[in-house]
Order: structure tokens, then sequence, then C-alpha cells
């Protein structure tokens, strides 16, 4: 699968929420295959673009392409299945592990034998197995947050949207995450927009970034373009390994 082929494209894309834009994006294309890391400040629109492009907000104007195809109202709820997303908070259903990582086939008409295989497959990728049969409820917030990328995993999605799912974990468990993540990302080059607020986290998932302040991309590059080697050097870009 050529890299040079756009998974999702926009073209003059606006969302306007009680009389206020929130963001316009003329132009935003993610490759297949590539993950396009997206920071700003909070309030600049980040959250809101995530949900629009994953067709879960109708956007005031514009047009949204998945895989060539435009969305429209006749189609959304058949583009949606193509993508899958993570939220910060898990957004888990008070059932086991296993249970929530199968709700999402089961939704979906996957076939059982198919399914099950799914769930322990990812159930083992993400390193959840020991927690099958645990309930969500009284997971760590690490386990949760595994168990939701496992659920999207699962769904063998053509798009993965990512919404600062590290925020609130603690250092050492996203460290452990992103290292896991960033692995299947490339494994698997699987075509992914990645929100966060932590530049720190970008380098472990994505080459390219863009940078989005008051609604609109300032920039679009690869890090070094983006960031440049002084910032790169500064005490604002800390790796974890060092």
């Amino acid at each position: 699968m050529s890299r040079t082929e756009a998974m999702l494209h926009t073209e003059n894309l606006r969302l306007s929420l009680g009389g206020r834009e929130i963001f316009h994006v003329n132009d935003l294309t993610i490759h297949k295959g590539e993950v396009l890391a997206l920071v700003g400040p909070n309030g600049a629109g980040k959250s809101s673009l995530l949900l629009t492009l994953a067709l879960l907000q109708t956007p005031t104007e514009g047009m949204i392409r998945i895989d060539g195809e435009a969305a429209d109202n006749g189609n959304a709820l058949r583009l949606r299945r193509k993508m899958a997303v993570v939220f910060q908070e898990p957004l888990l259903l008070d059932l086991t592990v296993r249970q929530n990582i199968m709700a999402g086939l089961k939704i979906r008409g996957a076939p059982h034998r198919d399914a099950v295989e799914r769930v322990r497959q990812w159930l083992d990728r993400f390193g959840i197995s020991h927690l099958a049969s645990r309930p969500a409820r009284v997971l760590s917030g690490g386990e949760a947050q595994r168990t939701s990328l496992a659920r999207a995993f699962a769904l063998e999605p053509e798009v993965l949207f990512l919404d600062e799912p590290f925020a609130a974990l603690d250092y050492p468990t996203r460290k452990s995450l992103l290292n896991d993540l960033g692995n299947l990302l490339s494994e698997m080059s699987m075509t992914t927009l990645f929100v966060t607020h932590d530049y720190a986290e970008i380098p472990y998932l994505a080459k390219r970034v863009a940078v989005l302040y008051e609604g609109r991309i300032l920039k679009d590059g690869s890090l070094d373009e983006v960031f440049g080697q002084e910032i790169l050097k500064s005490s604002l870009w800390v790796p974890w390994e060092t």
C-alpha cells in the first residue's frame, strides 16, 4: 500500500458552535500508514477537530474524504466503522476486560469465532491477558487505558484517533504504554491522528506534526521542520530515556 495515498483529507473544513468559530482547516491530509501528531494550546480546537474528522461531530461546512470517499449523512455510519477512537478517559463499560474488548466487535457484527480470537490476540499484545476476567471498574488507570486501546485495535480500524490518551497516566505507566503503542503503530502501518499537549510524547508515535492555534493550522511538517533543532535540544523536550 503506497504511503502517498490519502486516507483522510479535508477541504475547507470549518466548525462553529454558539456563534464562535472553533476551527477552520482548509487542507489537511493524512496518508495511509502515517501517524500525524496534532498539538496546540488548550482551546485551540484539537479535540473538536479530531471528533469532526472521526465523523462524531458535524462540521458547519466543508468536506471530509475517507480513502477518497466524501463523507455525508448517507454514508457516515458505514465510514465510521472504518475508524476507532481512544479518549483520555477510557470510557469502559461495567463489564470485564474481555467483555469490554468484545463489545465493539459484537456491535459491528463480527463472527463469534473471529471475535474470540481477536480478543485473545489483543489481550496478549497489550499485556493484559491476566486481567481478562477482572471487572473494568477496579482497573488502574494504565490497565484501563490498555483495555481501551485493545478494544480499538480489535476492531482492526483503517483509521485510529487518539485524543490525549496518556494525559491522566503517571510517568512510568505512560512511558511503557507509549513504547508498546509506538511499536504497534509502526508494525501495523496504521493511519493515526494523535492529539497531545505533551511534546515529549510525539517521537514515540509520530514523525509528522501539525500545530493548531486558534483553530488554524500554523505549521505542518517533520519534527525538525516544525520545532527546529534548538527546541528539540532544549529543556522543553526531555526524552524519557535520559
